[in-house]
């Protein structure tokens, strides 16, 4: 298994949408690996394949309570979203030391391509939705943060630069 390392913000990956993936390889199932192992790592409930500099619509998620539930997801898009909405504290292994409470909805219903090279389709709900609604949004080349004000944005930007820093 590779050895694959987050990409610190503001790498420009991060920031563009990354390329539709053709079909399910094995090239994609290691890849998926190696992102469940750097998921399961951390403490987190999701992983973007562009978060370890690979531009690819790829994402694993796994809000169990006990891991091992994860769901392998190529070109995932929301197809039904509720109007209910959730608010959850979240951050990003690419920008550490910081977070912020973003207001997602509840549930979504998301298309994918999964693991067998399927078309699959599954609704989210809780946890789960908000942490696959932050993987696509990271497909999508945005981060967390963006869904905050400028102001709210700019000040969580200035706080993680002095802990990059080593300032309190």
């Amino acid at each position: 298994m590779a050895v694959r390392t987050i990409v610190p913000w503001p790498a420009s990956v991060l920031r563009k949408p990354a390329d539709p993936v053709a079909e399910i390889t094995d090239d994609i199932r290691t890849i998926w690996d190696d992102m469940i192992a750097v998921m399961e790592a951390m403490p987190g409930y999701g992983l973007a394949a562009v978060q370890l500099g690979v531009p690819l619509r790829l994402a694993v998620v796994d809000a169990s309570t006990k891991r091992g539930q994860v769901i392998r997801l190529s070109n995932p898009e929301i197809l039904h979203a509720s109007v209910e909405m959730r608010d959850h504290n979240e951050a990003s292994p690419n920008l550490p030391g910081v977070s912020a409470t973003i207001k997602r909805p509840r549930a979504v219903t998301v298309r994918f391509l999964n693991q067998d090279g399927v078309w699959d389709r599954h609704e989210f709900v809780g946890l789960w939705a908000t942490s696959v609604q932050h993987q696509i949004d990271h497909l999508n080349g945005k981060m967390y943060f963006d869904h905050l004000s400028r102001t709210k944005r700019s000040m969580l930007l200035k706080k993680a630069e002095k802990l990059s820093k080593g300032k309190p």
